[in-house]
This record gives structure tokens, sequence and C-alpha cells, in this order.
């Protein structure tokens, strides 16, 4: 694991490093005068920073531009960001599947692998298939697991702060089970442990329907409906990680639970899973009388979830993922129901990133935490880059 500073750094010199790294990420390839004028700081000073960061392995001379038109004699020395010199997991845990997302320093995908899984498989199995499928991905990409700076992991239920699983319905063996701490064995890295609907939450609001927007929820529709929100930005976890768990109101009405609601025959769907949601959904559109009830009643259900949501926060975008994710007939019946029941309509869309959410907001978190580390300014002892599991 690479440093940005050694030994212990004037307070000053962390700041300058802290600016220049940060120039150096935002825009193409730069020169020292070019580092000068954005930063502000004096070429000495931008000289001996580069020379730091060089040594740290974070920042690399740039091959030269033959197409630059400046370019006469001897071309000035350009320095980039070494996005390569790290690496980022993002995982999602989900019942039906693993999948995983390796990221460079920047952000950037390297590759993606998954694998099925069966829904009642034990908790060990589980994350055997996890360790599996990154040692595939690792392999196949040519990455050293030595080189991986942390890990981000999207899972069912409600988890706290250390990583561990409070609550999971979704899961088999998963309440109480230590995640964080079972998965940094493996990777000896940071592994920051979060709600598959807040990771898929500020996945949209990375690079998905969310971008531009800081006041959003994201719903994952599903037997148990859960919901991330970014209030302002930042990720609202509640005072004990259960914000947005939504699936908990149809204890409200035992009646109102998904195998009733999407039941096309009177009883209870068993077993009820994706396919079966599918299927229902399929026979709906094709005009069967029953189903078109039994979506009715979902979507009744999702629209009483929501608003619950949508009134206590405000916000200016609902995205919709999960099951209702490239599901016909969800969205316009939500935006009529919503402007029934919220004082002010927000806007509602489909996640644009789909099956792809959880993993990419889990690698986003990863990457959240690398930078963190390397545009700190004052760092306390125990808290650099490879100083273990953080939130």
């Amino acid at each position: 694991m690479v440093r940005l500073t050694g030994g212990d750094p004037s307070l000053l010199r962390r700041i300058n490093s802290a600016v220049v790294l940060h120039a150096l990420r935002e825009a193409r390839p730069l020169t020292l005068t070019e580092l000068v004028q954005t930063t502000g700081l004096s070429r000495p000073t931008v000289e001996g920073v580069i020379e730091g960061l060089t040594e740290a392995g974070l920042v690399v001379e740039a091959a030269a531009d033959p197409a630059d038109p400046r370019r006469q004699g001897r071309p000035a020395r350009r320095f980039r960001f070494q996005a390569e010199a790290g690496h980022l997991l993002g995982i999602e845990i989900s019942p039906h599947r693993v999948h995983v997302v390796l990221a460079d320093l920047g952000g950037r995908v390297l590759g993606r692998h998954g694998h099925e899984l069966e829904e009642q498989q034990p908790a060990d199995h589980r994350l055997e298939r996890v360790r599996g499928t990154v040692a595939e991905l690792l392999r196949r990409s040519g990455v050293a697991r030595s080189t991986l700076w942390a890990v981000g992991v999207g899972s069912p239920g409600i988890v706290e702060s250390d990583g561990t699983v409070k609550l999971s319905t979704a899961l088999p063996g998963w309440t109480g089970l230590p995640l964080g701490e079972r998965l940094r064995r493996s990777f000896r890295c940071p592994v920051l442990v979060e709600n598959d609907a807040n990771a898929a939450a500020v996945a949209e609001h990375w690079s998905g329907a969310a971008v531009g927007s800081d006041d959003i929820v994201f719903v994952m529709t599903g037997l148990s409906p859960g919901a991330g929100s970014l209030i302002g930005g930042r990720l609202h976890r509640g005072f004990g990680g259960a914000a947005g768990e939504i699936g908990a109101l149809h204890l409200l009405g035992r009646e109102a639970t998904p195998e009733r609601l999407l039941s096309t025959t009177g009883r209870p769907l068993d077993p009820l899973d994706e396919r079966a949601v599918a299927r229902v959904f399929k026979l709906a559109r094709d005009g069967d009388p029953q189903a078109r009830e039994a979506v009715e009643r979902f979507v009744t259900r999702l629209v009483h979830d929501v608003a619950a949501l949508v009134l206590a926060l405000d916000p200016e975008l609902v995205v919709i993922g999960g099951w209702a994710n490239g599901l016909d007939g969800v969205l316009q019946p939500l935006r009529d129901e919503l402007s029934r029941y919220c004082l002010r309509t927000p806007k509602v869309t489909l996640s644009a990133l789909g099956s792809e959410a959880v993993a990419t907001g889990a690698l986003r978190l990863a990457l959240d935490h690398v930078e963190e580390q390397l545009f700190a300014v004052e760092q306390p002892p125990g808290t650099g880059p490879s100083a273990g599991p953080r939130r």
C-alpha cells in the first residue's frame, strides 16, 4: 500500500501535496508551469511536491503528446496522477448472485465478473463464492491482490458501522454476521460494508439517473422493498443504519405482503422470487385480468411505501430499481399516484444502472474512502490508507 506522505511531514506540505494531487486528478497531464498556474503555488513548491508524490508512486511523468501544437524543440515535462498505482473493488452480495467490479484509483472500471447463487445457500458458502469470484476477476485482469487499496460491499440488511449485519431477512445466516471482519481477513485492506439500497443510491448519484441531483431517494423493489436516500448529496443512514427500511411497512397490515399482493389465484405465491414476479408482470402486459389486478395491488403498495419517504424527505428525484427496473407499466402509475398523495410531486425515473447499481455504488464507497485518505490534510495515527476499516 502506497502512502501519500512518509514520516511526519509538516501541515503545510500536506496541504500543498493535496492541492497538487487534486489538480492532477481533475485534469489532463500538466506541466510544472500549468500546475503553478492551476494551484497558485510557487514553482519551487510545486517541484518539491511533485518529487515527493513521484517517490510515493502516485505521480509519474507523462509521455509527450506528439499532436501538441505548442511542441517546439524539447517539450516541457508533463505529469499525471498514476491511477494504476492501486486498485479498488465493488462487490454486490445478493440472494441470487455475487457480482464484482474492479477499478483503478481514478474509478475507471477494468473488469467485471459474477456468479449466480441459490437463495438458500448458507453464509459460509456465499462468502466462499465471493472470494472465488474476486480471485477469478483479479486473475483475468492481471491484478495482484496486494494492490487493492479498498473494497466496498453492498448487501441486503441493516449494517452497523463496523460492517456487522445487524438484521437481514433476505440471506440465510446473515443476521449478526461480522461481514466486514470476515472479508478483511481475505483482503488485508479497508472493507466498507453498506446496505444494498444505500449503495445503489450512491451509484445513481455518481454515474446514473441521479447525476446532478443531491436530494434523491432510490427504491429497491423486491420481496422486502428498501430505500436509500441522499440529503444534500450525503448518504442518510439514520441513527442505527435502518433509514429507508420501508419493507417493514407491510407489518402494519398483514394482508399487504408481496406474496398476497402479486397472487393471481387468491392464495399467496409460494415461492415468490424474481422469476415469479416477472411472470406476473408479463401476464399483466399480455392482458390477463388477474395479473393486472395483482400488478395494480403491488404498485399501490409501492406508492404507499415511496410516498412515506417523499413526504418525510421531500426529494427532488425518486429512482426506482430492483424488480421494477425494466418492467413495463410501473413508472407512470407511480407518477400518477404520487401526485395524489404528495404535497410536491418529485420526478420519478427508472434506474439508469440496472443490475450494476449495487456493485457500482460499493465501488464508489471504496473510492470515497481512498480519496479521503489521499486528500487528508491531517492524518491522526492509524488513519492512513493502510490503516484498516473505516466507514
